[in-house]
């Protein structure tokens, strides 16, 4: 499978040449940053009343004066997949005055 050249294309071929099956449901983790906690706690709190099927942590960067919205998806990780997940994130992160800063997948051992 090739993917795009961008950011997330490269990170997707990375996993599929680490053995990756991205075919398969994987967690795949979206991060949001944010200056205020009150900022954090709101759009978590929005998530979780929603319908996003997302679970949520919030916690304190390691930089300080930052906070992390950390939110778990279960979902196909494919290319189009990962680019409007982390476009709906990016969205409600700006609603709340924070933005998105990527994201990663949990590998079960």
């Amino acid at each position: 499978m090739t993917f795009p050249n961008d950011e997330n294309g490269i990170v997707l071929a990375e996993m599929q040449d680490a053995g990756i099956d991205l075919s398969k449901l994987l967690t795949v983790e979206f991060f949001q940053l944010f200056e205020h906690e009150k900022d954090a706690k709101d759009m978590a709190k929005f998530i979780s009343n929603s319908d996003m099927n997302a679970t949520v942590n919030v916690h304190p960067d390691q930089t300080p004066n930052v906070w992390d919205v950390d939110c778990k998806v279960e979902m196909i990780p494919s290319y189009e997949n990962i680019v409007a997940m982390e476009e709906k994130f990016e969205q409600l992160a700006q609603k709340f005055n924070g933005f998105n800063d990527g994201w990663g997948v949990q590998q079960d051992d």
